[in-house]
């Protein structure tokens, strides 16, 4: 990534960013734990992602399920270690139940597999069967929001019309979430948590879409609304974030961000210590 006194030259930004930063061990690691964000991830709120999986694909629509397709899901549901073994069981119960009322439930567990082993087609092919089946899957919807921009590859043929699929998808999620039901199982303190979790998540994948893009406003607009909503923001947001800043020339601003993102262990945590010592010059002058 190539720099000169006030602009960052971003034609392939996060290209740079996935393969030195968020790996793609990483990032399945980061996507697979119930499509949270990495800011959001804690034991806390991967248990109530479990819970509400389990109380709105089980408890809900499982009323009345055959005992044999039952135990089939729940065999599926239940491995989590062997991603391979997760794909084959949830292809086979796709074949064997296709009209199943667990048809969704059993595509958003697979995107989990397929991202653990880094299959972005699948990913996203199988993202839309789920969401043919609910538009209104809130996890879906966020999670694979999140990985298009994360994954994106300018060359692809089709690289705009991902971004546009994670645009809707995204912006789609930020506008139910308010109105998302409550599972039963969960105080309002546990939702608001997960609602929360989610809408940090679109909005950080809404930010990268517009980096992609170089519309460095409107990139900065959403980042901002995940970064300044959580004390533990991804080093990864505050990192484009103040690119975006750099660019906008708000350098006094970009220096605060950097010097966040400077603050927090892992490999940005140099690279954002001397952008935020050079912004500080850049402002100061």
């Amino acid at each position: 990534m190539k720099r000169r006194a006030g602009m960052v030259r971003t034609r392939f930004p996060l290209l740079f960013l996935v393969a030195w930063v968020a790996s793609p061990a990483v990032l399945a690691q980061t996507a697979t734990q119930g499509g949270q964000q990495a800011t959001a991830q804690s034991t806390g709120t991967d248990s109530l992602q479990t819970q509400l999986h389990m109380l709105t694909d089980v408890q809900r629509q499982g009323q009345g399920i055959d005992k044999k397709e039952f135990a089939d899901y729940k065999a599926f549901y239940n491995e989590n270690q062997e991603p391979a073994r997760k794909i084959q069981l949830g292809q086979a119960f796709l074949q064997k139940y296709p009209k199943s009322t667990l048809a969704e439930a059993v595509d958003r567990g697979l995107i989990g597999a397929y991202i653990a082993r880094e299959d972005w087609p699948d990913v996203y092919r199988v993202a839309d069967n789920a969401l043919a089946l609910k538009p209104d899957d809130v996890d879906v919807l966020t999670t694979v929001g999140w990985v298009i921009p994360h994954e994106y590859r300018p060359e692809d043929p089709d690289a705009d019309q991902l971004l546009s699929k994670a645009e809707t998808y995204e912006k789609h999620a930020i506008e139910i979430l308010p109105t998302m039901p409550k599972p039963e199982g969960l105080t309002d303190a546990q939702f608001a948590t997960l609602k929360h979790a989610k809408s940090c998540q679109a909005h950080s994948a809404l930010g990268l879409v517009y980096f992609r893009r170089e519309q460095y406003e409107s990139s900065a607009r959403e980042l901002q609304q995940s970064v300044d909503n959580t004390p533990n923001a991804d080093p990864t947001d505050l990192y484009v974030l103040g690119i975006d800043l750099e660019n906008l020339k708000r350098t006094g601003e970009a220096a605060d961000v950097f010097g966040r993102c400077a603050a927090i262990e892992g490999s940005l945590r140099d690279r954002c210590k001397e952008n935020a010592d050079r912004m500080k010059k850049l402002a100061s002058r």
